[in-house]
């Protein structure tokens, strides 16, 4: 039996499929804790830690985008990923900018979900990136702890969320150097493609938000490339 399993809180309020769900992904190793609702579901995450929430979108409460604000806010560091019928586009984009990880559409083959988990959380590990020996950086004014994933400013501190985390590593490794689309995507992501993209640049909007207290560094977009971060007087 594999110790220390990786423990996933699944939303779903249709009670066959988060019975099937949390009985396939138990078989596969995972411990699996299900929530009917948002509000059970934070309940939940008062009392434990995980290491991902699978969030449906419609839900009899609060909806997913809303529980997933709500995540974001309360536990920054927990990964969250969509799995709902609902597939038109602007509900993707929507999922991707509230901070999902994925965004997978029902029916999806139990299978094909097993496999994205476990491939999604192998990355989130925050494997060290090549080259990469530290484990705090200096990025001007700020000092980056890859280890609690905190960006701190002069004594202010800001939590980052694990994808955050994963991308201010490989820009800060690769400082004042093209880091392309496709190089962050496929590391980072897992996958080059439109929908993900969009969730990149979200994600650098993030990041230059954080880091606009020091007019010294600059996260600069290269049109239809990619980004370079810049930091002066930082080699």
């Amino acid at each position: 039996m594999k110790a220390n399993k990786n423990k996933i809180i699944l939303v779903e309020d249709d009670e066959t499929l988060g019975y099937l769900l949390s009985e396939y992904l138990m078989m596969n190793d995972f411990d699996v804790f299900w929530a009917k609702n948002s509000v059970i579901c934070l309940k939940m995450l008062k009392q434990n830690t995980y290491d991902l929430a699978i969030l449906d979108i419609m839900l009899p409460d609060i909806d997913g985008f809303s529980l997933a604000n709500n995540i974001k806010n309360s536990h920054p560091t927990l990964p969250f990923i969509f799995l709902t019928a609902r597939s038109l586009k602007v509900d993707v984009l929507k999922g991707f900018s509230v901070g999902a990880v994925d965004y997978l559409k029902k029916p999806i083959d139990e299978e094909e979900l097993v496999v994205r988990i476990k491939t999604l959380l192998s990355r989130l590990e925050r494997p060290k990136q090549e080259g990469a020996t530290d484990e705090i950086y200096d990025i001007g004014n700020y000092l980056f702890n890859t280890i609690n994933q905190e960006l701190d400013y002069l004594g202010e501190t800001i939590k980052l969320t694990n994808r955050e985390s994963l991308l201010l590593l490989h820009l800060v490794t690769h400082k004042n150097t093209l880091c392309t689309h496709k190089e962050i995507l496929t590391r980072i992501w897992g996958k080059n493609d439109y929908f993900n993209k969009k969730s990149l640049n979200v994600f650098i909007t993030h990041l230059r938000k954080y880091l606009d207290k020091d007019h010294r560094i600059k996260l600069e977009n290269v049109h239809n490339r990619g980004f370079i971060l810049k930091i002066e007087g930082n080699n």
